[in-house]
C-alpha cells in the first residue's frame, strides 16, 4: 500500500523570488546565507539526497546521484506559513491577506477586549520575543493582553500563564477568530503563552494557531475523498483549520514532530502524513540565531537518515519549505523566497524539477490514488499511480 510523507522545514528558503524586492527581501537566500554565516552546514543525509544540487551551499556538496530535486515557487502573494502550506496543497489566494503595519484598528482591538474582558497593550508590529520583554511586566501588573502583529497577516495575543491559563487564552483567540469581520480576516490568530519573570520571560511550547479556513478546495480534501487517511503533525493541520485533516498530531517542538513522524513511518499502513518542523522558523530564524538554526538542521538531518531506512518501496518522501527567514536580512520577519524540493521515490531518475509549490500536492494525490485534480493548480512530478 502506498504512503506519502510531506515534511516542511519551516523557513528554509533557497533564494529570493523575482518579486522579493516588493516585500523588502531582495537578495535573500536563507540556506545559502546561513551556511556562509555558520562556516558551512554539516547535513550528510540532505547532501546525499541532493540539497547541494539545488543550489550552492558552503559545506554541502552536489550529490552524485540525487533524488528528484529543484526549487518551488508560489503562484500567489505572501510569505507566510499559511500561504506557503496552503499552496503546497493547491490553495492559491488571489489577493494578499490583510496586514497591519500601523497596528490594528479600533474595531479589532474592541473585539479582543470584548472577548477577553481585559485591556490591550502594544498593538503594533513587533518581534515576538521583544514584545513580551517590553510589555511583559506591564501585562503582569495590569492583566492587559499583549497584542501584536508582524509583516505577515497575523494577530498574536501573548499572556503569562500565571495571569491567564492557556485554555482561557485559546478560548479568547477562538472567539476573536470567529468574530473578525471579513475585511480584517487575518490569516492567523496566534495564542502565545509565556512564563518567567521580568527580563527572563520565555515563550512556552503551548502556542496554538487559529487559522482562516482555506478559501478553496485542497489536495488534502482530494485525498480524503479518495479514501486516503490524512495525518497532520505540528501546526500543519492548524494552518488548514482542520479542513481536509483526519488526524492531528501535536508537534510543538522539532523533537516532538520528528518523533511523531518517525512513529508514523514505522506503523502507518497507508495514508498521507503532512509535517511541519517549526523551530527553524519560530525559535531560530526569527531570532537570527545562526548557531541554533544550523544545529536544528543537523538534528533534522540525523532523523532524515533514520527515515530513509524506514521507507518502503511504495513510499514517497518529500522535503520542502514554505518561505524563508534569512538570518542576514535587516528585519526578523519571513522572507519571500523559493522553497527547496527533495523527493525520494522509486523511479525519480535523479531529475531536476522546478515548478510551483502546488506540484507537491498534485504529486501526492497521483502517488496515493492514481488520480489528478484538474480543477487544482500543480502538475505531478511522479508517474507511479497508486
Amino acid at each position: 500500500m502506498s504512503r506519502a510523507f510531506v515534511v516542511v522545514l519551516d523557513a528554509c528558503g533557497v533564494g529570493a523570488l523575482p518579486d522579493a524586492a516588493d516585500y523588502g527581501d531582495a537578495g535573500t537566500n536563507t540556506l545559502a546565507h546561513l551556511a556562509a554565516q555558520a562556516g558551512g552546514l554539516r547535513v550528510p543525509a540532505l547532501e546525499r539526497l541532493g540539497l547541494g544540487s539545488i543550489l550552492e551551499l558552503e559545506g554541502v556538496r552536489p550529490a552524485a546521484s540525487p533524488v528528484l530535486h529543484g526549487r518551488l515557487h508560489p503562484l500567489g502573494p505572501g510569505k507566510d506559513s499559511i500561504t506557503g502550506h496552503w499552496e503546497l496543497m493547491g490553495v492559491v489566494i488571489g489577493s494578499p491577506l490583510p496586514t497591519y503595519p500601523d497596528g490594528f484598528p479600533p474595531e479589532v482591538i474592541e473585539l479582543v477586549v470584548a472577548s477577553s474582558g481585559r485591556g490591550v497593550v502594544c498593538n503594533g508590529p513587533y518581534n515576538g520575543i521583544e514584545a513580551i520583554d517590553d510589555f511583559g511586566a506591564r501585562h503582569l501588573e495590569t492583566g492587559a493582553l499583549i497584542v501584536y502583529t508582524s509583516q505577515d497577516s497575523v494577530l498574536q495575543i501573548a499572556a503569562h500563564e500565571d495571569v491567564l491559563a492557556p485554555a482561557d487564552l485559546y478560548r479568547i483567540c477562538r472567539e476573536v477568530r470567529g468574530g473578525l469581520p471579513v475585511e480584517h480576516g487575518v490569516g492567523r490568530v496566534i495564542a502565545r503563552p509565556f512564563t518567567g519573570t521580568a527580563r527572563a520571560f520565555e515563550r512556552t511550547d503551548r502556542r496554538r494557531d487559529f487559522s482562516l479556513a482555506p478559501p478553496a478546495r485542497s489536495y488534502l480534501q482530494e485525498c480524503q475523498q479518495a479514501g486516503v487517511p490524512v495525518h497532520a503533525v505540528g501546526k500543519a493541520g492548524q494552518l488548514f483549520a482542520g479542513v481536509g485533516v483526519d488526524f492531528q498530531h501535536p508537534g510543538p517542538t522539532n523533537a516532538d514532530a520528528l518523533a511523531c513522524t518517525t512513529e508514523l513511518l514505522r506503523t502507518l499502513d497507508t495514508g498521507l502524513v503532512f509535517t511541519n518542523l517549526i523551530e527553524t522558523d519560530q525559535r531560530y530564524g526569527h531570532r537570527h540565531d545562526v548557531a541554533g538554526f544550523a544545529r536544528a538542521l543537523i538534528e533534522i538531518d540525523a532523523c532524515i537518515e533514520r527515515w530513509l531506512a524506514l521507507l518502503r518501496p511504495a513510499d514517497l518522501l518529500i522535503l520542502t519549505a514554505d518561505h524563508g527567514c534569512d538570518v542576514t536580512a535587516p528585519h526578523t520577519d519571513h522572507t519571500r523566497e523559493h522553497a527547496p524540493l527533495l523527493a525520494a521515490f522509486d523511479g525519480h531518475d535523479s531529475r531536476r524539477h522546478d515548478g510551483p509549490l502546488a506540484d507537491v500536492g498534485a504529486s501526492v494525490l497521483r502517488w496515493l490514488t492514481g488520480l489528478d485534480a484538474a480543477s487544482l493548480p500543480g502538475e505531478a512530478f511522479v508517474t507511479r499511480r497508486g
